[in-house]
């Protein structure tokens, strides 16, 4: 079986439904995790989806704010989800595809804006997060699992517009992007976007706060595609989005691909 998988921050499922329903229509992958829905499952607007052929849905909402789902072509079987570092935010949800493949789709907390848990409790939380990320994963080893999501953290030096610069700012300092590490190899994951694209700057996420966002191109690489190790090898054709940045009231994130032979 071969599907094509993409991962995207949509900044509320609501407020952009047509920039989804865009995103279905043209691209037309398999399966589609969003993240930051910002809505209750039973507001989430599936008709549209469901008109467009994606018929399957697993999903965790909050009113407002985080909020996870999967939408899919392929049927789904919800496989639950994990509540990490106690926040009691709908940030993972899990679902298994007809060839046995679990997706996991997960929202990092971002963490604030100083890089320091003893003045700033998001970041405290943000590494806590990870901490038992990474820990679950050692506790029951995944296998034949597929892991996405805006992890909001950029690991590498080319992951970042400037790497010096951004040392001390969140999403990029070295304690989360070790953090991040240890979550990678508690579950033996591989970076599937990585493994395809080795070399180059590479970005998904271009803050609002830019004038003009494809100029400064002031980019960091928070959104990816993971796969346990045993499965990696059948992962290709990533890429990512990034002319859905510019479309109308974009969402700040763009959409991050890969194809797999399973």
């Amino acid at each position: 079986m071969t599907f094509t998988l993409a991962t995207w921050n949509i900044n509320s499922v609501r407020l952009r439904e047509g920039l989804v329903c865009k995103l279905l229509s043209e691209e037309a992958p398999d399966v589609l995790c969003l993240q930051e829905c910002k809505s209750p499952v039973d507001k989430i607007p599936l008709e549209g989806f469901q008109a467009l052929g994606y018929h399957h849905i697993v999903a965790r909402g909050q009113k407002g704010y985080n909020g996870v789902a999967i939408l899919s072509k392929l049927p789904l079987e919800d496989m639950g989800e994990m509540d990490f570092a106690s926040l009691g935010h709908a940030r993972h949800v899990a679902a298994r595809l007809p060839n046995g493949v679990v997706i996991h789709n997960c929202y990092v907390p971002a963490g604030g804006d100083v890089p320091d848990r003893a003045v700033n409790d998001k970041f405290g939380q943000k590494l806590d997060y990870l901490t038992e990320m990474r820990d679950w994963f050692h506790g029951g080893k995944p296998e034949r699992a597929i892991l996405v999501g805006d992890l909001n953290i950029a690991p590498r030096e080319d992951d970042v517009w400037n790497h010096k610069q951004l040392l001390k700012i969140v999403s990029h300092t070295p304690i989360e992007v070790e953090h991040l590490a240890q979550v990678q190899d508690a579950g033996d994951w591989v970076d599937v976007t990585r493994a395809d694209i080795p070399e180059g700057l590479l970005y998904s996420w271009w803050s609002y706060r830019a004038a003009d966002w494809d100029a400064a191109d002031k980019g960091r690489r928070l959104d990816h595609v993971w796969a346990t190790r045993d499965i990696a090898q059948a992962g290709h054709s990533s890429r990512i989005l990034r002319g859905a940045r510019g479309w109308q009231q974009p969402s700040d994130h763009a959409p991050v691909f890969a194809t797999f032979d399973l």
